[in-house]
């Protein structure tokens, strides 16, 4: 048979390639293999040997015959796979062992690699030779090898030292049979080949297939060949040493994949294979990762398979379900860096398919027996051991769950499935949380606690089929408050949509709000890839969903969230995962088909726009979701749009209006998503959309219905219901009915409160789902109520009413079985039983015990017959009136008051036949307390059959408790005379049992049943006994215990030997604490003192006194009979308002019997009118007053106290700088009352610019009535106040309209009335001047309006109104980014508070984006406008109608004037009128008379000359020719109408007329 391609040139050590000789001779060995596959990781360990391994494998290699290399090759195989092999330490050590047994193999292997004539091969009979053509020879460097496994990468953890064993002897024994080989006979082959150098690229295929056979050879011909073997060695050594000069440096390049993985879907159950192909140098170490994760294959043995030979890299995934569904990554890393690529698996399932393992083993195969890789029918027994339990932490700790799984039977390198679970959802591991399988325990690490990361965790284990699970529930309390009543941090921040630029961020509310309520929240962005965090909102916003706009194509952002309330701003939330502000269309093309691995930055590049059309209207406008805080719209792009990317202008319009406005005028938006803000609450709207490119702005969509802007979503209602029920002595259930018609509910809070306290804690910290939660950590036997609340997005309901108060304490149920049944002694016709009490008694007391017993005869066992009628209270039982030398089974069944318990388990086969041995029996009732991380306490009793002889000792022994039974080690070498031993020095972590054996003069007797095992940890909450000395100095031992139930009780013994009689001792309990009193301690009390806590799982603590702390103890005791006068506060000394001087300090306590004595350098003072003294006995406050310091005052002072028995004392020194800076303080407050006795300034004199852009002057002022004048002035110039101070609110202003640079210099305010006066000075020039100018110029720069444009006769002007314009306001247009250059077309200017640039005879290059600057003397605010588009066109178009309009209005006919409005001419005379008129062109002529065209004639002359005069003449009036006239010019741009009045009168009537006036107006006056 042919060797396989790749053994052509290289000899392989792979299982599945060994010659037959190899395989007979390791046969034995090829057995076992069938159970285990021992070569784990061959092609990593091999292929990944680092340059260093190769050079010393090759020096090895050129200097010592085949024995010494042997040793060499294998330590340098030995460092390379130690560099890089992933293995366990057994998969090294089998691989080295192998490798020493087959280095003489790999010796001659490398001879070949130049050598391919026809000489006999150095191997063992039947061995192949290898050959290759010249031209790979060439490629193949001299010292190199390249071994190749093909064995699955199993997890040999479990080789037994008996396989190694083996593994090496076999080695060892195939190396010493091919050195012998290689010496008595030379296997050849039949093939024939042209010479030792001739190339047989080709021929090499076809000789090999030929039949190998053997062949003697003379001595000559072996001489001759042995020489030509030393000069290959030779030339070997050359080249070693050519090849160590190159610089290696120049060879190394970057991994490069020749071929790609190729993604695959595959059916349910088939396999699928992934391959690549990798170049590089040093050759690059190949990873699989699935989903970002590194695969394990330990973790699923045989799941996976993972090969590499020349380059070719192979991931086989066997029997694919659907998690085998991920995206596949292959990492290629050496020295020149890393390269990775990626492939997609689908694992798909028939429609209607049923899983036929299912029905393999028969349907009535049970779960627990599972297929595995050695066939059907293996029953796994899964049990967890060292269990977690119940599990509290804090935001910002770590923490670690874990449990030691038993899998029975114990199949080698077959592993099991460890699966971590919260609240049901699988854990994956992430940079907060870590999983780790040991091979015999599972443990799930949190780096950094969040309250996401509360919940129940189960952990599952599946063998095959079958799987166990273990669940235990971990609390998350909030981190501490950087400031106190702050809120907590909210969790669960996530990202609901993302698109181009914009995100909405959703979250959940904290359960904790710091004592009063959340105004809102404040979300934070940051960009991937820095450390910047930015708020996204200047408000807080109340609803838990946000939008956040603003973002940059293709970035990708983190985000986190910060509560806030009246107190201040809580912690940050736990940052979300990062998301990127792209297309979700882009998004999903990405993610399908990546080309790198994630960076944090996904780059998006465009195609240049090109001319297109305008799009066409948006569609399905709708409204997403709208809240108070703002308004989410949603639309689908137009279907025409061209080939270019186009963008969105969203615009809104009140209720009732058709006045549109676009609402982002500044920038357009590229999603089709799109929040808006500052919408008016409660007001209704209606929105549409339009596109726009490079071709236009297109038409708008059609508009949404109406809007009202306000939370759509209601807060939930309250829970009703609330009902507590028992549930573990530290826990209680609570239940509750739903919130009704609650929408998107996220889960309730519960809080729970100790009756009467009033204060209320979080049970839970993240929002639960459904109506029954557990609340743990609660205090046993205390009476607690609960209260829920509701949560969703739009926040949290009211409470619910508080429930009933429930007792803390434990339900109760009947016992556990009993178990280890023993037989503690026999005698003819009766046994005494023993056995161990039940793990659990149901929460109540254990009142007894009954005992069943069966014959057993011939192995068949009888019927039960009961031992007891009445119940027995101790754990030892005789029963009588039995058989002898008749073998009986026995059955123990313990009760409570819940009734009787389950029997235990059947125990031994025990004969009944009299005892009749010389060593004692086993010891009993064997119990562990006090069991903390490094020690415990034993307690056991004597055995009830003592031997011969009584009992003088007991030897205690312990061993871990998965040690082997020949692992037990004594703790004691002298015998014990006590019944107890307190072991010391365990390892915490650590599980153990003990064993107790008695002695007697006869010897050591059977050891007793075991205790435990038991963990040596010291459990959360454990308290010890702690000692206490009272103010009478009566010393005690005092005891606390907060794991109770309602039937425990205190027992406290003197080395292990309850005191309840003795007279040296008082014991009190109350509640869950005791105390223990001696009466006088002396050295007859020297020892160890427990404490016991019955019905509980071991609770005990203990405190010895020994000669030492006796001493203490009595030493603190006669302290405490006379005592000190303890202080708070030593003697202090202050300056009150007046300038009075306190003297004062503070003892703990003072009772009504204190006195004290005050002393000045070193004389006693009393009270008199220099010194005030007082004492406050319900405080301890001493004090002292002095109304002044004099020089004579400087000294010490100090204060003795006398407290009944108890005496104290406190010094001040106050002497030279000291003193005096007292001195100086206590006057400056003296003078400083004495102002405040007038009128005075709480405030001084300072200003502010008030909206209006104008400068008030302010002071507070107090103590004044209505006599208080207040003055002001400017440069001692009084100013006059139009308006009387009323002092209502202690205000004082001054307003200044206009401010400017006249106002500047000094102003001043003086209040006086008859008690005194005080006065404020304000300095307002040179800096001071300035600021306040920058800062009215900065408020009238606040006040400008928009930019607005207005069309004149002359062209376009924009403009804007400012309150008032100062000089000092600096005024910049620019256009288009570029400053303006003002000319006669162009100016700009003010006009009254009107701001404008004028633009003359406007021209299409003024079209563009125009802004406003104005600086304030430090900041620039502008205001812009666009005149561009449709608002150019307009503005255009209504210049030219104004200027045609213009135009017209200046050269249309009028008349200029000449002609009066009314002309009273007497009959006869003649009538000339003469008028001016104008028109461009010349103007026609008309006239009328009572509104009818007039005609010259002779009686009436008209004349029109030289187009400007027009001539009126009537040669003799006539009362006829009296009317009304008018002149009628008219041109082509207009006309006009001037009209006139001609009366006639007749001498006579006038005369008559005025004679008749006189007589009416003496009429009148009479």
């Amino acid at each position: 048979m042919a060797l396989p391609f790749y053994q052509r040139s290289h000899q392989h050590y792979d299982l599945s390639y060994r010659n037959k000789d190899l395989r007979t001779t390791m046969s034995h060995y090829q057995q076992e293999k069938k159970r285990s596959a021992i070569y784990t990781h061959g092609s990593t360990a091999y292929s990944s040997r680092s340059s260093a391994a190769h050079r010393q494998e090759s020096e090895a290699f050129s200097q010592a015959s085949a024995a010494s290399y042997q040793q060499q090759a294998a330590q340098a195989y030995s460092l390379g796979a130690s560099q890089y092999s992933r293995g366990s330490e057994v998969s090294r050590k089998t691989a080295s062992a192998y490798d020493y047994g087959s280095s003489h193999r790999r010796t001659d292997s490398s001879l070949l690699l130049e050598d391919y004539s026809s000489k006999l091969s150095p191997q063992i009979k039947r061995a192949k030779r290898s050959l290759l053509s010249g031209e790979e020879t060439e490629n193949l460097p001299g010292n190199y090898m390249v071994p190749i496994y093909s064995g699955r990468q199993v997890h040999i953890s479990g080789v037994r030292d008996t396989e190694e064993e083996r593994i090496k002897e076999a080695a060892a024994y195939i190396a010493q049979r091919t050195l012998l080989a290689s010496e008595e006979a030379i296997a050849a082959s039949k093939q024939a080949t042209a010479s030792k150098q001739s190339k047989v690229s080709k021929q090499a295929t076809s000789s090999l297939q030929r039949e190998e056979t053997l062949e003697k050879k003379s001595r000559s011909v072996v001489i001759r060949e042995k020489a030509e073997e030393l000069s290959l060695r030779k030339t070997l050594e050359e080249t070693q040493a050519y090849h160590g000069k190159l610089n290696e440096d120049h060879l190394l390049h970057a991994p490069e994949f020749i071929i790609k993985p190729r993604s695959h879907t595959v059916w349910e159950n088939e396999n699928v294979k992934l391959h690549c192909s990798v170049a590089g140098w040093p050759e690059p170490r190949l990873t699989w990762y699935k989903n970002q994760v590194p695969i394990n294959v330990h973790a699923n043995p045989g799941k996976y398979i993972i090969e590499s030979r020349y380059g070719m890299h192979t991931l086989e995934i066997s029997k694919c379900d659907f998690e085998d569904t991920a995206q596949y990554r292959a990492s290629a890393m050496n020295v020149q860096g890393e390269l990775s690529a990626y492939a997609s698996v689908v694992v798909k399932r028939y429609k209607g398919e049923l899983d036929e393992t299912h029905f393999r083993a028969g349907a009535s195969m049970p779960l627990s027996f599972a297929v595995t890789p050695y066939g059907y029918a293996s029953k796994f027994e899964i049990h967890f051991d060292d269990k977690f339990d119940v599990s509290f932490g804090r935001e910002g700790e770590t923490m670690s769950l874990g449990c030691r799984v038993v899998i029975t039977p114990e199949i080698k390198h077959f592993q099991p499935e460890v699966q971590w679970y919260r609240n049901g959802a699988p854990v994956s591991p992430s940079k907060w949380v870590e999983t780790h399988w040991s091979g015999d325990r599972a443990t799930l690490t949190f780096s950094h606690l969040n309250k996401e990361d509360e919940g129940l965790y189960t952990i599952r284990v599946r063998m095959g089929e079958y799987y166990e699970q273990y669940s235990a529930y971990v609390f998350v309390r909030d981190a501490d408050a950087e400031i106190e009543g702050a809120p907590a941090a909210p969790l669960d921040v996530v990202s609901l949509d993302a698109n181009k630029d914009y995100i909405i961020i959703s979250w959940k509310q904290p359960a904790v709000d710091g004592g009063s309520p959340i105004l809102g929240y404040f979300i934070d962005k940051c960009e991937v890839g820095t450390d910047s965090w930015s708020q996204c909102n200047d408000t807080p916003v109340k609803f838990a969903r946000f939008p956040v706009t603003g973002l940059i194509e293709g970035r990708s952002y983190i985000f986190r969230v910060r509560a806030v309330n009246k107190t201040g701003i809580g912690l940050p939330s736990r940052v979300s995962e990062p998301v990127a502000a792209l297309d979700p269309a882009e998004k999903a093309r990405l993610k399908s088909r990546p080309s790198a691995p994630w960076t944090g930055q996904i780059i998006v590049t465009e195609e240049e726009p090109t001319e297109g059309v305008i799009p066409g209207p948006p569609t399905d406008l709708s409204v997403t979701e709208a809240t108070r805080s703002y308004v989410v719209l949603s639309w689908k792009p137009p279907g025409q749009r061209g080939h270019e990317g186009i963008m969105y202008f969203v615009e809104k319009c009140d209720v009732g209006t058709e006045n549109w406005q676009r609402v982002n005028t500044e920038l357009p938006v590229k999603s089709p998503r799109f929040a808006l803000f500052d919408l008016v609450e409660g007001k209704s709207y209606r929105f549409r959309v339009r596109c726009s490119n490079s071709a236009g702005v297109g038409e708008p969509s059609e508009a949404t219905e109406v809007t009202v802007v306000g939370d759509k979503l209601d807060i939930p209602k309250a829970p009703g219901k609330i009902i507590p029920s028992r549930n573990t002595d530290t826990s209680v259930v609570v239940s509750w009915e739903e919130s009704k018609d609650a929408k998107e509910l996220v889960g309730y809070y519960i809080e729970s409160s100790v009756v009467g306290s009033g204060k209320w804690e979080p049970c839970n910290n993240n929002p639960v789902k459904g109506s029954r939660f557990t609340c743990h950590g609660l205090a046993t036997g205390q009476s607690y109520i609960f209260r829920v609340r509701a949560v969703n997005a739009a926040g949290l309901s009211d409470y619910s009413q508080d429930s009933e108060a429930i007792e803390v304490k434990a339900a109760i149920a009947a016992p556990s079985p009993p178990y280890d049944i023993i037989c503690l002694e026999s005698f003819r016709d009766s046994m005494v039983l023993g056995w161990k009490q039940p793990d659990t008694t149901g929460g109540a007391e254990i009142t007894g015990y009954y005992v069943n017993y069966r014959e057993v005869t011939g192995g068949v066992p009888g019927k039960w017959r009961e031992a007891n009628i009445k119940a027995v209270s101790d754990a030892a039982y005789k029963i009588s009136n039995l058989k002898e030398n008749t073998v009986y089974q026995f059955q123990v069944s313990a009760m409570n008051i819940a009734g009787l318990g389950a029997p235990s388990a059947v125990s031994e086969c025990f004969k009944c036949e009299e005892w009749t041995i010389a060593v004692p029996g086993p010891p009993h009732s064997l119990k562990l307390s006090e069991v903390r991380k490094n020690s415990l306490v034993l307690q056991w009793k004597p055995p009830v059959y003592s031997g011969r002889t009584p009992v003088t000792g007991y030897f205690v022994d312990l061993k871990e408790a998965s040690a082997k039974d020949d692992q037990w080690r004594g703790l004691n070498e002298a015998a014990l005379g006590n019944t107890y031993l307190r072991v010391k020095g365990l390892t915490e972590g650590v599980s153990y049992v003990f064993r107790v054996r008695a002695i007697n003069q006869a010897g050591v007797g059977k050891p007793s049943e075991l205790a435990g095992p038991v963990v040596a940890e010291t459990r959360p909450g454990t308290k010890e006994v702690v000692v206490n000395v009272d103010d009478d100095g009566v010393i005690s031992l005092n005891y606390e215990c907060d794991q109770m139930t309602p039937k425990s009780e205190f027992v406290w013994s003197k080395d292990y030997v309850p005191t309840e009689d003795s007279p040296r001792v008082e014991v009190e309990s109350k509640g869950n604490k005791t105390k223990m009193t001696f009466q006088d301690l002396g050295t007859d009390d020297l020892g160890t003192y427990s404490c016991d806590v019955t019905d509980t799982d071991g609770i005990a603590s203990s405190y010895l006194i020994d000669e030492e702390e006796m001493k203490r103890l009595l030493a603190l005791s006669q302290e405490h009979k006379f005592p000190t006068v303890p202080t708070k506060s030593e003697l202090a000394v202050e300056i009150l308002e007046k300038g009075q001087v306190r003297f004062w300090m503070q003892a703990e306590k003072l009772s009504g019997n204190a006195k004290v004595n005050y002393i000045f350098n070193e004389k006693e003072i009393f009270e008199g009118p220099k010194y005030k003294m007082h004492i406050d006995r319900n405080t301890g406050v001493i004090e002292m007053f002095m109304e002044k310091l004099q020089d004579e005052d400087e000294g010490t002072y100090t204060f003795q106290i006398q407290d009944g028995k108890a005496t104290g004392h406190s010094t001040l020194v106050l002497i030279g700088d000291v003193y005096k800076k007292l001195q100086k303080e206590a006057e400056f407050q003296r003078q400083e009352w004495i102002r405040k006795q007038g009128p005075h300034f709480a405030e001084y004199l300072s200003w502010e610019v008030t909206g209006e852009c104008n400068v008030l002057l302010k002071c507070k002022v107090a103590n004044i009535k209505k006599e208080t004048h207040i003055v002001w002035y400017k440069d001692e110039r009084e100013i006059s106040v139009d308006e009387k101070h009323d002092f209502k609110d202690g205000i004082c202003t001054l307003l200044i309209t206009e401010f400017s640079k006249k106002d500047a210099g000094f102003y001043e305010v003086i209040l006086k009335d008859d008690r005194g006066k005080d006065k404020s000075r304000l300095k307002l020039v040179d800096e001071a001047f300035q600021e306040l100018m920058t800062e009215v110029c900065r408020k009238i720069a606040l006040s400008a309006t928009d930019l607005k444009i207005q069309s004149t006769a002359e062209g376009i002007r924009l403009y804007s109104f400012v309150t008032y314009y100062l000089d000092d306001l600096k005024v910049n247009w620019s256009h288009n980014g570029t400053g303006i250059k003002y000319t006669d077309r162009v100016k700009s200017g003010v006009t009254g508070e009107q701001i404008w640039l004028q633009i003359n005879e406007p021209t299409p290059n003024d079209k563009g984006k125009y802004v406003m600057e104005l600086f304030d003397g430090k900041t620039g605010h502008q205001k812009t406008v666009d005149l561009s588009g449709q608002a150019f066109d307009e503005a255009f178009a209504e210049f030219q109608r104004l200027k045609q309009a213009a135009i017209a209005e200046k050269n249309r006919a009028r008349v200029l004037g000449g002609l009066p409005d009314v002309v009273t001419i007497q009959e006869g005379k003649a009538l000339n009128l003469t008028c001016n008129v104008w028109g461009d062109p010349t103007p026609e002529v008309s006239w009328l008379k009572n509104e009818k065209p007039l005609a010259s004639d002779d009686h009436c002359s008209l004349k029109f000359e030289a187009g400007k005069t027009a001539f009126f003449t009537i040669s003799g009036v006539s009362t006829a020719d009296s009317g009304k006239y008018g002149l009628v010019v008219k041109n082509k741009y207009g006309s006009e109408t001037s009209d006139f009045t001609v009366s006639v009168f007749i001498p006579e009537e006038e005369a008559r007329k005025g004679a008749s006036e006189p007589q009416k107006g003496n009429h009148k006056s009479k």
